[in-house]
């Protein structure tokens, strides 16, 4: 079976290179060249040839990359300025033979930037691209090339940053106060880098691309990754086709332990949500106060009653049932945490655990020794937080979610734009799919149904965990496409989630 798409740190990725010179075989200059065509073709497709680029280039591999693209663009017809920035007396080998390459057809298009005043002044028509610095730099920008890299920032026009915007970081929390390119793109070679999936620094990598530039790689530097990109080809191999002979019994019985007075809307939409996940059977046992609207509004599911406004209970019969899903909307009465702490102790299987009921769970942390091995938990930062300790920046809290998952034996759901899976296993695997409609309230309720009833059918937590999560972003994306992000709603993505099973060529 193919992996996710490894991401691989930035020590990784200068052997892979050295592997691909050796393995392939081919000249670093000529792998330079090959990643530099595929950010033209990337550049010649979204712009026309009117448009002013003007390129600022440091003095290692990055440069180098900039100083090809230059020269292609300018063999292209398109008008290009190049800036070679001298913060240093030392360029990479590659980078020379690019300006030499540069100054033997363009010559009068090559200028050196030895004061930040011999930077140009940039129109907001103009299109700068970054090419100063990737992923080796080790040490925040200063002098000369932190100048230029404000004036870059500081003016209207947007920014294209080759593989790395230059001064990120992109194994580790960038120094506060660091300067740092801000990119409307980045276009980054053949694999995400793990700083680009946290919200710190979208600010920098704005729209990150991933350009293939067939790289290869050994299976010993693949057995070192820990961190994976989900891709659609991942999530097809995982989809399980239904066969002719299947029944209602085949797809599981799934269970629903949701709402309260004033929260059956959470309810609600997690139940629907389930049912569209193909699962056979569905019960939802709700306080009594949300009982005429389960049957009116899900008539799919059948009722269990436990409790009049919030759910209660001493004991619940949960043996029979293939899943179980727990939290959307059931609020954190005492009496309703203790009916928390009673599934917790008495489930065999793993369950999924959502919203109230991972804050019931924060109330008392010693009942996180009760979950079931490898559940699935579905907190957003906050939940999280309440589970552990907060975090300084994305980075440590990305490292208390591995060790969480390890220590625990469960799988982790910590939902973000990138919404990030951690596997008690101790690797992470980062979402593709999803926008910012899906930032409502109510889709986590849809996100923990879909888990849910996706456990039911026999999927492994691990599967249950990475294809819910993959089928609820694109079931966002596709309402995107009807509707737009601002106006989208969560009743909407579960309408979608059809359509989503649909363009992965699953009915």
């Amino acid at each position: 079976m193919q992996q996710a798409l490894p991401i691989f740190s930035a020590e990784q990725i200068k052997t892979i290179d050295a592997y691909t010179i050796q393995s392939e075989p081919i000249e670093s200059i000529d792998l330079m060249e090959r990643a530099a065509f595929k950010c033209s073709q990337w550049i010649v497709k979204h712009y026309d040839v009117e448009t002013v680029f003007k390129i600022c280039c440091g003095l290692g591999n990055n440069g180098g990359d900039g100083l090809a693209i230059a020269r292609q663009l300018l063999e292209n017809g398109y008008k290009v300025e190049v800036f070679m920035i001298n913060y240093s007396d030392k360029c990479s080998e590659d980078f020379l033979i690019n300006k030499k390459r540069v100054e033997d057809l363009f010559p009068m298009f090559l200028m050196e930037v030895n004061d930040v005043t011999h930077l140009p002044h940039f129109q907001k028509s103009d299109i700068v691209i970054d090419a100063l610095f990737g992923i080796g730099l080790s040490k925040p920008l200063t002098g000369l090339a932190a100048e230029c890299v404000n004036v870059m920032n500081e003016s209207k026009a947007a920014i294209i940053s080759i593989d790395v915007p230059s001064g990120l970081f992109v194994d580790k929390d960038t120094e506060k106060n660091s300067t740092i390119i801000k990119a409307l793109h980045t276009l980054t070679f053949q694999n995400p880098k793990l700083g680009f999936m946290f919200a710190e620094n979208n600010l920098y990598v704005g729209n990150g691309h991933v350009l293939d530039i067939d790289l290869k790689w050994s299976a010993d530097i693949q057995s070192l990754c820990h961190d994976f990109y989900v891709t659609e080809n991942f999530i097809k191999q995982l989809l399980k086709p239904r066969q002719k002979f299947s029944h209602k019994g085949t797809f599981g019985h799934s269970l629903l332990v949701v709402g309260s007075y004033g929260k059956m809307g959470a309810a609600i939409m997690s139940a629907q949500a389930l049912l569209r996940s193909g699962a056979g059977l569905l019960t939802v046992c709700v306080p009594q106060c949300g009982y005429d609207i389960m049957q009116t509004s899900v008539p799919e599911a059948m009722a269990l009653v436990n409790g009049n406004e919030f759910i209660q209970f001493e004991e619940l019969d949960i043996s029979t049932y293939s899943a179980i899903g727990i939290g959307p909307g059931i609020g954190t009465e005492s009496d309703t945490q203790q009916s928390v702490k009673t599934i917790l102790q008495s489930s065999t299987k793993p369950l999924v655990i959502d919203a109230d009921a991972l804050n019931s769970i924060g109330l008392n942390k010693e009942w996180l020794k009760f979950i079931p091995p490898n559940s699935i938990l579905t907190p957003h930062p906050k939940e999280f937080e309440r589970l552990t300790n907060a975090a300084a920046n994305d980075f440590e809290r990305h490292q208390l979610q591995l060790e969480f998952s390890k220590q625990y034996n469960v799988y982790v759901i910590l939902k973000g734009a990138h919404t990030c899976i951690t596997t008690p296993q101790g690797e992470s695997y980062f979402n593709s799919t999803g926008n910012s409609g899906l930032a409502k309230g109510g889709s986590g309720d849809v996100l923990t149904g879909l888990i849910t009833g996706l456990l039911a059918q026999g999927y492994s937590s691990f599967e249950a965990s990475v294809i819910g999560v993959y089928i609820h972003g694109l079931a966002g994306d596709i309402t995107k496409e009807e509707k737009g992000e601002v106006a989208m709603i969560p009743t909407d993505v579960i309408e979608n989630i059809p359509n989503a099973f649909k363009r992965l060529a699953i009915n």
